[in-house]
Formats: C-alpha cells, structure tokens, sequence
C-alpha cells in the first residue's frame, strides 16, 4: 500500500528545512523538563505554546500511544491483542495521521503481506510457539533496507522505483526470524543525505518532506527521519534506522527517542544501500532504551555476506536486556566531551544541571575529557565517504536487477527529472564522489589512515586510557531547526562525528525539552562496548524519564 505521493503538503503554519549530511557536530540547544527523579538538581523548564494555527483536536488519543514491547507482549499472551490486531492499529494510525491528515509522512509504505505475516504468528502462538520477545511486533524499517516481498527498496529515489532486490538485506532476514513483524518501509533524506550539501533532512523525491511530530514546521533531522518521526508518533513498536554520521542519534534527538549506533560490525550492512562500509551501520530506533536493547539483541549477528562481522564473535550478545541495571550510573567513570558544548546556553544548562544529578546517583565526572583530536578528522572523513559513496553504491547496484548500474546513471536519471528529484537542492556531493577514483589511490587510504587514527587511538581511545572511563558524554544535538526547503537545513551543533568516523558505538537517551523540543544526551566509548553504554543510558533513563509523546502542533510560540 503506497502512502505517500511526490508532491508536497502544505505546512499548517508555514514552514522552512536544509541539513547537510556531513556535519563537524550535532547538538544546538537542549530544553528542560522539571522531573521528580532528579532530586536535589536544578533542572530549568522551559516552556513553548502552541501557536494558534495549531489543530490537535486532528490527532485522537491512540490505544497503542507509548506502549513498550513488553505491554505488547503481555497482550498478546493474555489474548487482548494479537499480532493481526495489532498490525490493523498502526495501520490505521498511519493512515489517519501519516497519510492524511496532519501528515506526517513518515511512512512511505506498509507492506502488502503485513496481515498474511500477522496471522502466520498468531497460529505459532496458538501452537505454543513464540520466537522470542519480538513475536509479532511491529516494525517499521528505513527504505534504504532491502526487502524481497511486495515493498520497495529506493532509499527515497525514483530512480530506484520499481526495481526488486534478489534477496532480503541481513536485517530484514533476522527480523523475520524473530517473529517481528515488518510493517513497511520509512521516508528518509534521499540516499541517506549524502546527494547535496543544500539538502532539507527528512525530503525524497519518492515521500516528500517528513515532519516533526513535536512541531510539525520543524524538521525531524536525517537520514533516518521517517524512522524517527513514526517511532516517536506512535506508529509502529519499534524502528530501524541506518547511520554513516549521526543519522541515528540526531533523528532520535530530535523526536525523543533512544537511539543505538552500534560498533560497525555488530550488525550486518548486507542488502543495506550503501554509503560507506567503513562508517555504515543499522541500529534501533524506540521509545525505551529496554525496548531499543531488545532490538539490537535481534539484529546482531556475524553475516558471511558483510566481512566486518567476523570481528564481533564473542563480543555480541542475543539479549542486550541483561546488561540495563536501574542504578547504572553508579560507580561509572563518565568523561564529560566539553568541545561538544557551547552551541546553545539553554542546552548547557541543562546538561550541566544532568552532570550533577549523575554525581548524585553515583557516578564519577570527569569535566573536562575532550578528545585531544577534537574536529580535526572532518576533513578526511568526508575524502572517504567521497571515494566509498561511488565504490559502495557502484557495488551494490550491480548485483541488484533491472536497476540503474552506477552512480553515474543515478546522476543522470536526477538531471532528465529535475522537477520530480531536484526542485529544492541538487546533487553536487554525488557529482564531487564520482570524480573520485578507485579505492586504491593513495589519496583514498591516508583519508583512511588519518580518520581512523585520529579518531581512535589518538581520539577516544586516548582521552578514554588517559581518564581511565567508561564512557564519554556530550549533547546529541541541538533542537529542531525550522524546515527550510529554499535553504536547506539549520542544524547547529553535536557530538556524533567521532564514534562515526571510529566505528565505535553511542547511544542517545532523551534528555528533556527546549521550548517544547526534545533533545537527547549521547554516551560514546570504545569499540564492543554496548553492554556497558547501555547499562549507563538505562541508569540515566530511570533517573531522568525524561520521553514525552508528541502533541503533533502545528507551531510553536516560543
């Protein structure tokens, strides 16, 4: 069932987006909620109005709205819900506030077998059979994540309508096998942000622009926006989204949500539309971090097909749940990345006032522990998503049917359709990648070299030896900016560079609000180290419970 067509509807009360998809930093300013659980810390509140064009009466309370995996569960299995019934809800919550109405547009498609999967489950159940904590949940995953049932896979072009990929990516397969089911597929910036310098986060040619669910002129941040938005709109249990550099965590910011980049290799890339295989990676999208463990559980695994797997045997774990602990915080060391602040004063004072709420619940800080390379490996990591974006997509379009070969016919197709592909912004970083030669020029691996060396050895792993830490701690990034399709994106700010580049893991939790915006706090350390990042962003969850649902205004008056 395709929802969305390729024209543009209008905001409620004007509107305004561009983000570039490379980014020194994230964050920007971070708001406020007074939460019980901090007691003794000074949080301030801020406080934004709707404005008066804003129509919630449009949005109805949901029977799903903020329910877990685990309540999902405990339905099913006392025989309030079922998988069928389930899938028929969001469904209908996607049509009534994603398709029309406010829309949303986050969803690009539900699959046409959703129901047929659905019941297939509920008879296992029947029979005494459930997979695991994901029997018959609903999922939603990015468009950039191949499928070989009924859906597209288009990474939000026109150029890839049509075209079928041969077999299910690895995070599709290993969905299926834990029961999960696949609801449809979400928007996304169009090939993972990395067509323009000019682009608005969350626009595709195929979906249109995908909105806030906090601020409906606001944008949702990219690439992973339409993961973001639904997750955080209550239209599907759980998504996935896919990160080269902040796409994860800044969506998740953004629509308050947890957000898990993990350590590349802990999830296959395998029938994932690439960017590029030293920085890609699927990770999960959800409302809890419970939730987003439980995900990530069923989605790491070592795949023949991804060569980068093989480094995570005996570092992966089934089930993440084990390592969330209420009193995380606790004797962690916790190394606050100060380089990363400084981009707005509400969002400073917010986190400082959670640094010191942290020290209440036991952890040790440790202010400053910057990366003694802080924002000096930008210029070499964007070299090599220049040199991987044509090798990876040349690669992985060649093995796809009936799709255009190279990048070169991608670029061609965007400049025979400009009206549909390129109203708003171009394509000049596609233009600028496929300049590049092989992956074998010297110009390619001392990009290589000095990115990973830079952000490593001589970057977290050093300023984490030198403080002896658990983990690093920075703002995700800063609230969302007005979307802007004349200008592109207004992103100000954040910390998702340097675990990128690395290859290391970081996980978002939501943080509080600014003006009624949700922003997130990010924890970042070593490679493998998600047992121990999660077991702090859970303590730091429990402390701060700091995830509200979106009212879906129109505006805010500030």
């Amino acid at each position: 069932m395709e929802l969305t067509k390729n024209t543009e509807v209008p905001m409620d009360c004007g509107s305004k987006p561009r983000r570039r998809f490379l980014q020194t930093s994230l964050a920007g300013g971070v708001g406020a909620l007074v939460l019980p659980a901090l007691a003794g810390a000074r949080v301030v509140e801020q406080q934004a109005e709707s404005s008066p064009c804003v129509s919630q009466e449009s949005v109805k309370p949901f029977e799903l709205d903020e329910i877990t995996v685990a309540d999902l569960q405990a339905g099913m299995a006392s025989g309030k819900f079922s998988a069928h019934s389930l899938a028929e809800k969001y469904i209908a919550r996607i049509q009534a506030i994603d398709q029309r109405g406010i829309a949303v547009k986050s969803v690009l498609e539900v699959n046409p077998d959703v129901l047929a999967i659905a019941d297939a489950l509920d008879k296992e159940r029947s029979a005494k059979h459930v997979r695991g904590p994901l029997h018959g949940i609903p999922v939603l995953i990015k468009d950039n994540i191949d499928t070989a049932d009924g859906m597209q896979t288009t990474a939000g072009s026109l150029a890839l309508l049509g075209s079928k990929p041969a077999k299910d990516s690895f995070v599709a397969q290993k969905l299926r096998e834990a029961g999960a089911v696949i609801l449809g597929k979400t928007n996304l910036s169009e090939w993972a942000n990395i067509r323009s310098s000019h682009s608005s986060s969350g626009w595709s040619g195929r979906g249109g622009q995908t909105k806030n669910p906090y601020a409906l002129d606001r944008n949702p941040c990219g690439s992973s926006s339409g993961s973001g938005a639904a997750a955080a709109a209550n239209l599907c249990a759980l998504a996935v989204g896919t990160e080269t550099d902040g796409s994860v965590v800044c969506p998740s910011s953004a629509n308050g949500l947890v957000g898990i980049k993990p350590t590349v290799g802990l999830v296959s890339r395998a029938g994932i539309i690439p960017i590029s295989h030293t920085q890609d990676t699927a990770g999960p999208m959800a409302r809890t971090v419970r939730d987003a463990a439980i995900l990530l559980g069923a989605l790491a695994g070592v795949d023949p097909r991804d060569s980068a797997t093989a480094a995570s045997v005996g570092k992966a774990a089934t089930d993440y749940t084990k390592f969330l602990d209420p009193n995380g915080l606790k004797g962690a060391r916790i190394g606050v990345a100060r380089k990363y602040f400084g981009s707005n004063e509400t969002q400073d004072k917010l986190m400082n006032n959670l640094l010191d709420a942290m020290k209440q619940h036991g952890a040790e800080i440790i202010d400053p522990a910057d990366l003694p390379t802080h924002g000096k490996f930008n210029d070499s990591e964007f070299l090599v998503l220049l040199y991987e974006l044509k090798a990876d997509l040349n690669a992985y379009l060649a093995a796809r049917p009936e799709a255009p070969a190279t990048l070169q016919n991608i670029i061609e197709f965007n400049d025979r359709n400009p009206d549909k592909e390129m109203p708003y912004f171009g394509q000049d970083i596609f233009t600028k990648a496929q300049a590049k030669g092989p992956l074998t020029n010297k110009e390619y691996t001392d990009a290589v070299e000095t990115s990973h060396r830079l952000s490593r050895k001589e970057g977290i792993d050093a300023v984490m030896d030198q403080y002896h830490l658990d983990a690093l701690v920075a703002p995700t990034a800063g609230p969302a900016w007005m979307t802007d399709l004349a200008n592109g994106d207004h992103a100000v700010g954040g910390s998702s560079d340097a675990a990128a580049v690395a290859g290391y893991p970081d996980i978002t939790v939501p943080a509080g609000f600014v003006f009624g915006l949700p922003v997130g706090i990010s924890f970042f350390g070593r490679a493998w180290s998600e047992p121990t990042l999660l077991k702090i962003a859970y303590g730091f969850e429990q402390m701060v419970q700091a995830r509200r649902a979106p009212k879906f205004a129109a505006s805010l008056k500030l």
